[in-house]
């Protein structure tokens, strides 16, 4: 039996929106994704506030998910929409 569909696994990484770490405990990953960072999440961004004619910069924490993702492929040496090309 020779194996003729070889499905690559791909890893899609996604962040969520930088929010007041306080804020952040609660925050969801997007459907189908999985959350890989605890707690309050990674403090390595900035959120902005808008106050009249100024912008305001604060440090703040977002969370990083991952998806695995199965992308179907023929093994080498087959080919077309069932892989049954030699």
């Amino acid at each position: 039996q020779v194996k003729k569909q070889c499905d690559q696994k791909l890893l899609i990484r996604v962040k969520t929106k930088c929010v007041p770490c306080s804020l952040n405990l609660d925050t969801q990953c997007p459907a189908g994704y999985t959350k890989i960072t605890n707690g309050t999440g990674t403090p390595d961004c900035r959120y902005y506030l808008e106050i009249k004619t100024h912008t305001l910069s604060f440090p703040g924490c977002r969370h990083r998910c991952v998806k695995e993702f199965e992308q179907p492929e023929c093994c080498q040496g087959h080919w077309g929409p069932d892989c049954m090309g030699r």
